[in-house]
């Protein structure tokens, strides 16, 4: 008998600034803990994508975010479920970032995303912008 993995819509925004981009650390009680990840989550039944990634960014970072167009989507499976994984590209309405939700956050180069340790779903979004 196959077995149905649930699917789980998820968010990330790409929130560039002066050539940099944000990414966040995962804490070590989440799911694939101390991973670097472009900011987002869950979008909750109901939600929209851009009220979901608004959503995630206040309660993970106290940001505002504009959530702009979409960049590209990507569905992967893992052992346990799927993610219809959805990144858009956003920008902060607020400078001062706080880590309420997240381990810690860097602004870094595209030259450096290379440098930091990205579940398998965001390791698409940095291909995505290498190529950009």
């Amino acid at each position: 008998m196959d077995v149905v993995l649930p699917r789980i819509r998820v968010v990330a925004a790409v929130i560039e600034d002066s050539g940099k981009y944000l990414i966040t650390q995962r804490r070590l009680d989440a799911a694939m803990p101390l991973l670097w990840e472009f900011p987002g989550g869950k979008v909750e039944p109901g939600e929209s994508d851009a009220v979901a990634l608004a959503r995630e960014l206040a309660e993970r970072m106290a940001v505002g975010v504009h959530v702009g167009d979409e960049l590209f989507s990507v569905t992967r499976e893992y052992d346990a479920y799927i993610i219809d994984f959805h990144v858009y590209l956003c920008g902060l309405l607020s400078e001062n970032i706080r880590t309420l939700g997240v381990a810690d956050y860097r602004w870094v180069d595209s030259d450096e995303l290379d440098d930091f340790d990205f579940p398998a779903v965001d390791q698409d979004t940095v291909e995505a912008l290498l190529v950009r």
